[in-house]
């Protein structure tokens, strides 16, 4: 799979619990919870810092706005301070970090979040000639389109979508449907008011650079042996991803409007709007589609999930353990989660305040 999609597609997933599922929203809540708190946050503080409106139903915030505060995680004078962070957010706002830099100059380590690094035991110039076979892998085995390979049902939802935010796109409808879905999303965001640039990891890793503060990488590797036999069984297999596909276009259809608002919330800094507001992650399905291949079950992925949370909760205790200040950003849905990693540092005797 092409790198762009593996980094928003694994990452986003292997953010969330092994047991998450799509559609899932948090305890204790509804979808008319979620609309409610969005409002009572219009009604409370209609015009954010730096001037900007906030209208929930309808746009997206602009201007300087300050981010949600920070999670704290200790025991004793050691301490773990935790950004939460979304995707997507509004694409004109300006984030004041000022308070997330000067925790990162006074850390001793910032913790990366938790990742999957795929490489292969070829060479660079070896690596070089692969590409037209990864490249391949986007698009359907046998020469088949789209229409081929998804229901009628689904095709006839996917056609006003794709007309609306893909135009005239030809080459998509080539991609397998787990590929052409991720295109049609962002393509969705960016005529929303949205993106998905990683915009607090670079203000973050920035930071780190300027106060010369160590990056602890909390990263799974996977090395593919032979990645030449790999991407050739790849490219003539077909995908369980109609789930990915379908999940994909239900968010697009219905979801789009509580995007904008908790980009809103995660922008003003409102976390009990983001904890009412109902989270919608298609990426479940989409990775699963993936991982339970019997090439991707060879290759390692199969617990992988399990793997990089694992990996992230070592990587934090040891720098609890070491420093006296650490930093680190999780996905606010993994913050917010009743078995995130949050609670499984407070299971294991950890101190937590929330923001």
């Amino acid at each position: 799979m092409p790198a762009s999609f593996r980094s928003l597609c694994l990452l986003a997933c292997l953010a969330l619990p092994a047991q998450a599922q799509s559609g899932s929203q948090l305890a204790g809540t509804s979808p008319a919870d979620g609309q409610a708190v969005a409002q009572r946050a219009v009604q409370d503080g209609s015009v954010a810092p730096g001037g900007a409106i906030v209208d929930m139903d309808t746009v997206v915030v602009s201007g300087a706005q300050p981010g949600p505060g920070m999670w704290k995680v200790s025991r004793g004078d050691h301490v773990l301070y935790i950004l939460g962070t979304l995707s997507p957010l509004p694409k004109r706002m300006d984030w004041v970090s000022r308070d997330v830099e000067d925790v990162i100059a006074r850390s001793q380590a910032v913790i990366l979040p938790p990742s999957l690094a795929v490489s292969s035991d070829a060479g660079f110039f070896r690596s070089l000639l692969l590409v037209p076979s990864l490249l391949r892998a986007r698009n359907n085995p046998e020469g088949k389109r789209l229409q081929d390979v998804v229901s009628p049902g689904l095709y006839a939802r996917w056609q006003p979508l794709k007309a609306r935010y893909l135009g005239r796109d030809r080459a998509v409808e080539k991609r397998r449907p787990i590929i052409a879905a991720q295109e049609l999303y962002e393509a969705a965001m960016r005529q929303s008011g949205l993106e998905q640039d990683d915009r607090v990891g670079q203000v973050v890793e920035k930071a780190a650079k300027r106060a010369r503060v160590p990056l602890l990488p909390a990263q799974v590797k996977l090395v593919v042996k032979n990645p030449k036999a790999a991407l050739k069984e790849l490219n003539a297999m077909s995908l369980q991803d109609a789930d990915c596909f379908a999940g994909t276009l239900s968010r697009i259809e219905a979801d789009l409007g509580t995007m904008r608002m908790r980009a809103n919330a995660w922008a003003v800094g409102d976390i009990d709007a983001l904890r009412a507001l109902p989270f919608r992650n298609q990426y479940i399905d989409c990775v699963n589609a993936i991982t339970e291949t019997g090439l991707a079950q060879r290759l390692g992925f199969g617990d992988v999930v399990q793997r990089v949370g694992d990996t992230w909760m070592q990587v934090a205790e040891d720098a609890l353990a070491r420093n006296r200040t650490t930093f680190a950003t999780l996905p606010v849905s993994q913050l917010l989660q009743p078995d995130g990693y949050v609670e499984r540092l407070r299971a294991r005797g950890y101190v937590i305040e929330v923001p």
